[in-house]
């Protein structure tokens, strides 16, 4: 496709499209900053594939590393990122300490992104000839 085909350039405004999707877009700069830091975080694949573990079961720092093929000392590092954004907590039990995905107001499952709800629902106007 050329960058001239990728540009809309007619005058029609879908005021629809844009009413239903401006519901749902945050408008609070501090929910776009939080937005933006979860998906900082998870820009790495390990920290990615750290919560799809800890969204299975529990897990201790020895389990994730055997499970990802990495040192403890490396797998210690990633949960301290994800704990200090927030999307893990952990409990003692003895000198074990076990993680889990720390669940917020606002669902951000590992699976479906920081929203829960799909596409479909949020939006139920699709433009002549689209797919999506």
């Amino acid at each position: 496709m050329k960058k001239d085909e990728m540009v809309c350039d007619c005058g029609v405004i879908h005021e629809d499209v844009v009413g239903a999707v401006r519901k749902y877009c945050p408008t609070k700069e501090r929910e776009l900053y939080d937005l933006s830091d979860f998906f900082k975080v998870l820009g790495g694949s390990t920290r990615v594939k750290i919560m799809w573990a800890l969204d299975e079961s529990e897990m201790c720092v020895c389990g994730l590393a055997v499970l990802l093929g990495m040192t403890k000392s490396a797998v210690s590092h990633q949960l301290r990122s994800l704990r200090e954004a927030n999307l893990v907590k952990n409990r003692r039990e003895g000198k074990n300490v076990f993680y889990s995905p720390r669940r917020q107001t606002r669902q951000t499952n590992i699976r479906e992104g920081p929203r829960t709800h799909p596409r479909e629902e949020r939006l139920n106007f699709q433009f002549p000839g689209s797919d999506l």
